[in-house]
């Protein structure tokens, strides 16, 4: 399920959008891995590139937010934690079966189907919010 960022992903926030093409290319490299069935500990890898990239993504996302004072950063507080939360519990469950397939194609799946919803729902309005300042 390889999907690439897009121009209608953007937030019009180059640092954001920058970071969100990054995050789009590191899942489908970790959706390629699981295809080529490549070694458990190379999937690993590119699970724990994406479980820290993604902790600093939201990191500097939030340090944005509240540099501009958006007034939906709970929201999107909320929307992270929970986000990390679903990552943590894959790698779990491809570490506990052992590095089955199915795991990382439902990784990747989650992954693109979270990000897709969460930028184009919640990352947009904070384009449009720094627009009004």
């Amino acid at each position: 399920m390889a999907i690439a960022w897009t121009p209608n992903l953007s937030v019009g926030v180059k640092e954001i959008d920058d970071q969100h093409k990054i995050w789009f290319e590191k899942a489908n490299e970790l959706f390629e891995a699981g295809k080529a069935q490549r070694a458990k500990e190379y999937i690993n890898t590119m699970i724990d590139f994406l479980d820290d990239y993604t902790k600093q993504h939201f990191k500097d996302e939030e340090a944005y937010m509240e540099k501009i004072g958006y007034p939906e950063l709970d929201a999107q507080k909320k929307a992270h934690a929970s986000f990390i939360e679903e990552l943590a519990k894959l790698k779990k469950e491809y570490n506990e079966s052992g590095g089955n397939i199915l795991v990382v194609i439902n990784a990747n799946k989650m992954v693109i189907n979270w990000l897709t919803n969460h930028i184009t729902t919640m990352d947009k309005k904070i384009g449009n919010y720094a627009k009004t300042l």
